[in-house]
């Protein structure tokens, strides 16, 4: 089997660029919220909509651009989506209205669809030894976990010295690399015989994934209603076509038989009930740091560094494990090890200080990464080569959508117990989230004040608490189903599985 030498290992930091810059995207845009409504001035629906609708766009379009990828060749969509990409984000660099700004976080997504998928299939295409392989999508994945922790730094320190859209503008140089190196360093590669492309698939795909993701954002925000049940109904029914329709072509959009390969559907439910809860547990961590601990957003996001690290280390080290220790024991190693860290932070109280809260996510940085390198590597290496951009694409919408519904689900489990916490005569502000009752307490006098933040903090401490015993308990059931479904799959076996029936 050829393995991979010099040129495509230089060729992979090449990869790991948009895939950092993607997930800084994620993280960075929070920061700069409260400076770019300012200048902007965007009405409450505009600024829901210019933080949502880029990661609204990108999970619906993944599986579209997957198989476009196969079909035009991975190469040629990476550098075309690099390209947009980067004059998407001049766009809203230089925003001048929250239209403006809205339309091109659309084209980010846009863009951004076309980089996740391509750059796992090229790996796929790239390194073909197993160990080699897995090495690879190590630093892939390290690349995209360091890269979420490093948003809020990166965030921090260009505010403090530029304007907010200096947070869109620094995409440009580092794309500007890889379009100049990727199309000398990069091979092309593509389905040789993809068949007929089916308009019909590619409508009911995203009929299928945006109102999904849509109703999850939607309870998130307002909690279950009827246009989020009438959503996710829709995109469900359409799902159920699309399925069909994907069962009598000759040439499928997406291969379904693959789903009925255990370490294929495993690997992305194990992927995404990860996600699920470590975006979960994202979500909260900052605000507790900066609300109840009382740091700033800098400090804060300095004390989540090590978890970057962590993600880093565990995302390296589990390529030397994965040759002595049968990988389905390494994928419920790393979830458990993660589930501790959540059980760390069910036993927190407002008082707790930093450091135990640096272990915390230690652990859980260093566990989910770990798993989610092995899980990735059978995806890509399940999926016949030909095939590697749409594989590539479904384990991404996995991804997108463990990630929507970990922010709703374990969101609205601490904010319906903050609610229930924090009494009717605080106030609407109040009682709708922590930062609200941080302004109220403002306006109170002394006293009053400091009764108002010891009640929502507490309130929202314990919030904190429930989802991370819930996150704790799926993260448990992630590793116990990882450790015997995927039992089959030893160390150094590159093969694809044989079918054997969904679990």
């Amino acid at each position: 089997m050829n393995r991979a030498g010099r040129r495509e290992w230089i060729a992979l930091g090449v990869l790991v660029l948009p895939v950092l810059l993607i997930s800084v995207d994620m993280t960075v845009l929070g920061f700069a919220l409260p400076y770019l409504s300012e200048d902007l001035a965007p009405t409450g629906a505009e600024q829901l909509w210019i933080v949502d609708i880029y990661s609204f766009v990108l999970a619906g379009l993944l599986v579209l651009m997957g198989s476009v990828g196969d079909r035009i060749g991975r190469r040629r969509l990476l550098l075309g989506g690099a390209a947009l990409f980067g004059a998407a984000s001049v766009l809203a660099a230089f925003a001048t209205s929250p239209a403006m700004l809205i339309a091109a976080r659309v084209l980010l997504g846009v863009g951004g669809a076309t980089l996740m998928p391509s750059t796992l299939s090229l790996i796929r295409t790239m390194f073909l030894e197993p160990g080699q392989r897995r090495l690879a999508i190590a630093v892939w994945g390290s690349g995209f976990s360091g890269g979420m922790a490093l948003g809020p730094v990166v965030g921090g320190v260009l505010l403090e010295h530029f304007w907010w859209g200096s947070v869109f503008l620094i995409n440009v140089p580092v794309l500007a690399v890889l379009l100049a190196a990727g199309p000398f360093l990069l091979p092309e590669a593509r389905d040789p015989a993809p068949g007929r492309f089916d308009a019909w698939s590619a409508v009911l795909s995203l009929a299928a994934v945006l109102p999904v993701v849509y109703a999850v954002k939607d309870v998130a925000k307002h909690g279950v209603g009827i246009a989020a049940v009438g959503a996710f109904a829709g995109g469900a029914a359409f799902g159920v076509l699309f399925v069909r329709r994907q069962r009598s072509l000759a040439d499928p959009m997406i291969d379904l038989e693959l789903f009925r390969r255990r370490a294929f559907s495993v690997s992305i439910g194990t992927n995404m009930l990860g996600v699920f809860a470590m975006t979960g547990l994202m979500l909260l961590l900052p605000q507790y740091l900066q609300l109840v601990v009382g740091m700033s957003p800098l400090v804060a996001a300095l004390w989540m560094l090590p978890a970057a690290v962590a993600s880093v280390a565990g995302s390296l080290i589990v390529t030397w494990l994965a040759r002595r220790i049968a990988v389905s024991w390494l994928i419920g190693a790393g979830l458990l090890l993660a589930a501790f860290g959540f059980a760390a932070v069910a036993l927190w109280g407002a008082g707790t200080g930093a450091a135990v809260v640096v272990a915390a996510l230690v652990l859980v940085g260093f566990g989910v990464p770990l798993s989610e390198v092995l899980t990735n590597d059978l995806i890509v290496s399940t999926a016949p080569p030909e095939r590697a951009g749409s594989a590539a694409a479904v384990s991404e919408t996995g991804f997108e959508l463990g990630g929507a519904l970990g922010t709703a689900v374990l969101g609205s489990v601490a904010m319906s117990i903050y609610h229930a916490g924090v009494p009717a005569g605080a106030g609407a502000a109040a009682r709708e989230t922590l930062g609200g009752a941080v302004a109220t307490a403002a306006s109170l006098p002394r006293a009053e004040a400091q009764a108002l933040l010891d009640t929502a903090r507490e309130a929202f401490v314990e919030g904190m608490r429930v989802s991370a015993v819930v996150g704790g308990v799926l993260l448990v059931v992630a590793a116990l189903q990882a450790a015997v479904l995927l039992r089959a799959v030893r160390t150094g076996r590159s093969q694809p599985l044989q079918p054997t029936g969904a679990p």
